[in-house]
């Protein structure tokens, strides 16, 4: 009988130690971080899933590029570099680094941002609905409904709703609209790809009223390869055929070079118009640092040039979606509740469906990511209402309909047994998950509140929410 197994694309040459720690030292751990995962020290995690970004292994052509740094204040050999890397690649004219992508996320909000204008993107992302905010601006979701039911295995959850895009362009009208914030692969809905199908229609639409598309592309690779396994007609195309597609059909994009780009720091503003490239070139100056060089270090854009080449490849982009695969799978196999289909940097747990003993307003996703860092040093986050924060008018929590704890895998970290590791933990608080508490505020940050706050833990509740 033929067998036939999977194996990582890399070989490992250099390894980090972890640490495990016992039950009673993590209770006392996450007590002492406010169950806040975001405040535990790395060194008393296990397996650290709290973010895909900046955490990727980066590789030996990316270490060797770091020796090439050319660290001149201005025109850095290494500027000339990435910009031709993101030409060749992306197709987009201009870029202007950042110190990662929530630099990028200011300088497009105060560029095009005027008080009172209006927003439309497919599903919030904490920064950057923040930042548009900031500047005065009021972001509005048009993201398909499917997008907000976690059982919905529709293969394109990030498509924008065109009818809901052009209700909000017939209603606030299109000099109102400062642009479109488009997202590949959607973070907060659970990694969701949008299709090309319907970033086509989105395009038509939105030259037909002259507004502006900016792409969040901070994992547009990821989406790329979900396109070339699901949309009909793309099945023999390149990920980096598709990849440039999807940016021709964008005015410029917000990077994280975190992500994709395999770096541990650094992003950038991609443009196509020469006039608002020369603004940002001058914006940043105040913000960054010289525009080419924004905040990072000469050999930071070297790992990112060489990093985007890198994520474009065949074999890594799909062993990087297999693995985060892999453990939904696990999860699904054993009745665990995770949001359907599974994505592309992370699994989803479906934390309503987990919990459904803790109202939305005792934060269940919360409490779900201290119960998993104390089951087996597994750490996670949040995105619920923690996440989704408050209503800038009302004062009142902003209540989304998914309430989810992501489980982000870093980019050639860890292995398949680092996968098995995390399912056993997930299962084994799923089947003790009605001793797990909710939880209250007891500090709570006006900006970006998940990050910092703090909570406490409140009696125990049973009895599932009728």
């Amino acid at each position: 009988m033929k067998r036939s197994h999977w194996a990582e694309p890399y070989k490992i040459k250099m390894v980090e130690p972890l640490r495990k720690t016992s039950p009673e030292e993590r209770k006392k751990l996450i007590a002492a971080a406010g169950f806040n995962t975001f405040q535990l020290k790395s060194a008393d995690v296990y397996i650290d899933l709290l973010t895909d970004s900046g955490t990727s292994a980066m590789s030996d052509r990316q270490w060797a590029g770091m020796m090439l740094g050319d660290e001149a204040y201005s025109g850095s050999r290494n500027f000339f570099h990435l910009e031709e890397v993101v030409q060749q690649y992306y197709g987009y004219r201009y870029i202007v680094p950042t110190h990662q992508g929530r630099g990028a996320e200011h300088l497009i909000s105060r560029l095009l941002i005027r008080p009172g204008m209006y927003v439309p993107g497919n599903m919030y992302f904490t920064t950057t609905r923040l930042h548009q905010e900031l500047a005065g601006g009021n972001f509005i979701d048009v993201i398909i409904d499917e997008a907000h039911d976690p059982d919905s295995v529709f293969p394109f959850k990030g498509n924008i709703d065109l009818q809901k895009l052009e209700a909000v362009i017939q209603q606030v009208g299109a000099a109102n609209i400062a642009y479109l914030s488009l997202a590949t692969t959607v973070n907060m809905a659970g990694g969701q790809p949008i299709s090309l199908d319907n970033m086509r229609q989105v395009r038509r639409l939105t030259q037909q009223h002259g507004i502006r598309i900016i792409h969040d592309m901070a994992r547009v690779a990821e989406n790329a390869f979900m396109i070339q396994q699901h949309e009909p007609g793309y099945e023999h195309k390149t990920v980096a055929a598709i990849v440039k597609e999807i940016c021709a059909l964008t005015d410029g994009a917000v990077m994280s070079g975190k992500k994709d780009a395999l770096v541990n720091i650094g992003g950038f503003l991609a443009l196509n118009d020469e006039g608002l490239y020369e603004e940002a070139k001058n914006l940043v100056i105040v913000y960054e640092g010289m525009h080419t060089y924004g905040g990072l270090a000469g050999r930071d854009m070297e790992a990112m040039a060489i990093g985007i080449t890198e994520s474009v490849e065949e074999a890594h982009i799909a062993a990087r979606v297999y693995q985060v695969h892999y453990l939904g799978n696990l999860l699904k196999e054993a009745g665990v509740p995770v949001l359907n289909p599974i994505g592309t940097h992370g699994v989803f747990l479906n934390a309503r469906t987990f919990l459904p003993h803790i109202p939305q307003t005792s934060f269940p996703a919360q409490a779900l990511t201290v119960a998993l860092y104390e089951t087996g040093g597994i750490r996670s986050v949040e995105r619920g209402i923690v996440s989704a924060g408050r209503n800038k008018e009302t004062g009142d929590h902003h209540y989304p309909s998914l309430e989810l704890v992501r489980l982000a895998i870093p980019r050639r970290v860890y292995t398949l047994s680092h996968m098995d590791v995390v399912a056993d933990t997930i299962i084994d608080a799923y089947e003790n998950r009605f001793n797990i508490p909710g939880l209250a505020f007891t500090l709570e940050p006006k900006y970006l509140r998940f990050f910092q706050a703090r909570f406490e833990q409140l009696a125990l509740q049973t009895a599932p929410i009728a």
